[in-house]
């Protein structure tokens, strides 16, 4: 992946953290041009996972209490994850654990699309860096479902994207305002 492709991403937006106790969340809110339902096959098909997520999935995540086997793409040794659907209302609601993160994903319809809202546990030291991933990976998402696509753009080869680094020190700067509970305690 290199900077003279053509793809830029936008300014970093539309994401915060919440706190609580020692738990973060990530909550990143994306308006998306397409329909819940076509955006729910994109979140939940092992197909089309391929082509934007993070992660592959071994099957279908539109099932509640079904297991699945997702294997984190782009790392140098393999990490896969056996996780459960905990929740899957179509085309509004899906939950599911990815390593020991919970993701709970929201989808409405607005405006002729869909607003979705991706609630992400994550450890503190790497909020910003997810915002910058999944900023991108919502590109790629939105470009995917629109028929232009992109190709996945994930892991440590997405690290080396000036569009990422600078999404990185943007988030970083805006979630400086939330207090970190390590500081805190260290004052």
């Amino acid at each position: 992946m290199s900077d003279q492709e053509g793809y830029e991403p936008g300014p970093a937006t539309g994401a915060h953290v919440r706190r609580d106790g020692e738990n973060w969340t990530l909550v990143l809110v994306r308006q998306l041009r397409h329909a819940p339902e076509k955006v729910w096959r994109a979140l939940t098909d092992p197909a089309q996972l391929r082509e934007w997520a993070p992660f592959d999935a071994d099957r279908s995540l539109d099932t509640a209490g079904t297991t699945v086997q997702l294997s984190t793409v782009g790392t140098p040794a393999p990490q896969v994850a056996a996780t459960t659907v905990l929740r899957a209302d179509a085309p509004r609601r899906l939950e599911y654990d990815w390593g020991g993160q919970h993701l709970r994903w929201e989808l409405e319809a607005s405006g002729g699309g869909t607003r979705l809202v991706l609630w992400h546990n994550i450890d503190r030291r790497f909020i910003s860096m997810g915002a910058a991933g999944w900023h991108i990976c919502f590109d790629v998402l939105d470009r995917l479902l629109g028929g232009a696509p992109l190709g996945r753009r994930v892991g440590p080869q997405l690290m080396k994207f000036a569009g990422w680094q600078r999404l990185n020190a943007e988030y970083a700067q805006q979630f400086a305002a939330t207090p970190d509970p390590a500081r805190e305690s260290a004052r």
